[in-house]
């Protein structure tokens, strides 16, 4: 906390190049005119090798000098619920993170993450932003409160791993479990405790008994980021098939680049969001089967269908909170049922 103390009392100074030692390194070409970055995603350094950066270090190269961006990781450099306020003020320059996690001040907020049962499978989220209209209610929301929203993007669907298996309904009661604010609220209606936590403490949060498990991710995940390490079980049944996920900046910030250089960072984004596509989706079939840390656990069809039911409830509750909201839950109810009337592979 004295490092990120220091660090905002510093930001914009020539010292903070000693925080970003541990950051992408960068051309020394141009360097009185190149433009820095400081981007800090959500994710731990095991996770940001897949999900930011690759794209971040395929940018770098690209923009040949022109820009930097310097990547930081989870609570790096702000607690990961402080990076909205933090990219606002500008503090930072962009964040790769779930609005629900960073606690955004906008009507949308609660979308993102994993809203229970709005979607299935990760193609899900980029057909809603691009075709169903989800990218301009995103946009205008963002734009209200001094942010551009990029883009955004699926991740894994989200699971329960634990110390005890998971078979029934009454096995989550009493459960204390890390995971997203809106995710929680939902799942506290089965009798789980949801727990809020900085990320990189949830390990250790479950070897001390602090957690009796986590529903932030799918299996690749876990077995990336060393929680396959610390749970014995994994809960097939999911309350989300993707995370929904973006990439934000400091509207100033984005305002004063060049056309050319907003291309290429629209570019770079989109190629991670290609990338997390296919790792996560071969990584949770691959794992499942293959993987041997794991123990495979389920909850029967016909009792998790009543938490399916739940879902329903749930999404007019928040409908019902405001215009944006409703609008937003009437998009899910219309894709949904074009999925369901659609029928294989879009729907079972």
């Amino acid at each position: 906390m004295t490092k990120r103390r220091e660090f905002l009392k510093k930001a914009g100074a020539a010292s903070v190049g000693a925080v970003a030692a541990t950051t992408l390194s960068a051309p020394n070409v141009h360097a009185a005119s190149t433009i820095k970055w400081r981007l800090q995603t959500y994710a731990g350094p095991a996770l940001a090798e897949h999900v930011i950066k690759p794209a971040i270090d395929a940018f770098n190269k690209a923009a040949n000098g022109e820009m930097v961006i310097e990547l930081y990781h989870g609570d790096q450099l702000v607690p990961t619920g402080e990076l909205f306020r933090a990219m606002q003020n500008g503090t930072i320059d962009a964040v790769q993170s779930d609005d629900d996690s960073m606690a955004s001040p906008t009507a949308v907020t609660q979308f993102g993450g994993y809203f229970p049962f709005a979607t299935r499978y990760s193609l899900d989220v980029p057909v809603l932003f691009h075709q169903y209209g989800l990218n301009k209610i995103w946009d205008d929301e963002y734009s209200k409160v001094g942010v551009k929203h990029i883009s955004a993007g699926s991740w894994d669907p989200c699971h329960f791993n634990t110390k005890t298996p998971i078979r029934s309904l009454d096995d989550l009661k009493g459960k204390r479990v890390f995971t997203f604010p809106t995710a929680g609220k939902f799942l506290s209606r089965f009798g789980v405790v949801p727990v809020t936590l900085p990320w990189e403490d949830i390990e250790v949060a479950v070897q001390t008994g602090e957690l009796d498990g986590i529903a932030w991710s799918g299996i690749t995940e876990d077995y990336t980021v060393g929680w396959a390490d610390v749970t014995d079980y994994f809960l097939t049944n999911n309350i989300s098939g993707a995370w929904c996920g973006s990439f934000f900046a400091n509207q100033g910030r984005w305002n004063d680049l060049p056309d050319h250089l907003k291309t290429m960072v629209q570019l770079a984004f989109d190629s991670s969001h290609y990338y997390r596509q296919h790792w996560y989706w071969g990584g949770e079939a691959e794992l499942r089967v293959r993987g041997t840390k794991l123990k495979l656990t389920s909850i029967p069809d016909e009792e998790w269908a009543t938490v399916e039911a739940e879902a329903l409830k749930f999404w007019d509750e928040i409908a019902a909170s405001g215009p944006v909201a409703e609008k937003v839950v009437n998009i899910f109810k219309e894709y949904n049922a074009t999925m369901a009337a659609a029928g294989r592979p879009y729907r079972y």
